[in-house]
């Protein structure tokens, strides 16, 4: 199965007010492995990006000036999807984004099935945080590189985020870290708490071990019983058992 991570950055936060996309990126996923296919493309918007979308990811106008239009891109961009599943948090908004710019070409929107890593993060963790550094946090995903938002860096995280909080690599990284570098890589300080609080869920999965009492335990647990006196109902055999 082939999925792509996918990401946008623009300058402003609504297409239907004539904000353009300004960065894309893509990180390929084959049967829940990356791999080493990258899409990364810079746009000329033709216009500013707002103050606050520039806080947010720092790309420059004057960068993006000697960047292609979308126009000159769209082929390649549309190849490297295919039909793949992509995976995208908060997937209205860069669809609306991504099919404005379609639109303006003269190609329709994109038909591709879509999994929102927001909508699951919001499924798993009601009432807490999910937006992808709070992800990062809770599943143990470095996320130092990331002073700014861009699409491509975004991707490469956000595919790490998704296969930890879709589960198998979990469990799987987890029992590789353990036996490379012991029992203390859970603890905090090291793994972190996300990952101390998988692995303490892990070791709860983990088959119970049954230790039956020894003769001296037996006869000490018969003496008591005989100690109670009277007739008591769960020594008595129900009809048809053998012991």
């Amino acid at each position: 199965m082939r999925q792509v991570v996918l990401d946008t950055e623009t300058t402003g936060i609504d297409p239907r007010q004539g904000h353009r996309v300004i960065e894309i990126g893509a990180v390929e996923l084959v049967d829940r492995e990356i791999t080493e296919g990258r899409y990364q493309q810079y746009l000329n918007p033709g216009r500013s990006s707002d103050p606050e979308a520039l806080r947010v990811h720092g790309i420059r106008d004057d960068f993006l000036a000697d960047q292609p239009d979308f126009a000159d891109i769209v082929e390649d961009f549309l190849a490297f999807l295919g039909d793949a599943e992509l995976i995208i948090h908060n997937a209205p908004f860069d669809l609306a984004f991504l099919n404005a710019e379609l639109e303006r070409v003269g190609r329709p929107a994109l038909q591709n099935p879509v999994r929102d890593t927001l909508v699951e993060a919001r499924r798993r963790h009601p009432g807490q945080k999910n937006d992808l550094d709070a992800l990062c946090r809770r599943y143990g995903v470095d996320n130092s590189r990331r002073q700014q938002h861009g699409a491509l860096l975004d991707c490469e995280i956000l595919a790490e985020v998704y296969l930890r909080m879709s589960g198998g690599q979990l469990g799987m990284r987890l029992a590789a870290d353990r036996e490379a570098q012991g029992p203390s890589v859970a603890e905090e300080g090291q793994a972190g708490a996300p990952f101390q609080a998988h692995a303490q869920a892990a070791d709860r999965r983990r088959p119970l071990r049954l230790r039956r009492a020894d003769a001296a335990e037996l006869a000490a647990h018969e003496a008591y019983l005989r100690g109670l006196g009277g007739k008591a109902l769960w020594r008595e055999e129900s009809p048809g058992e053998q012991t």
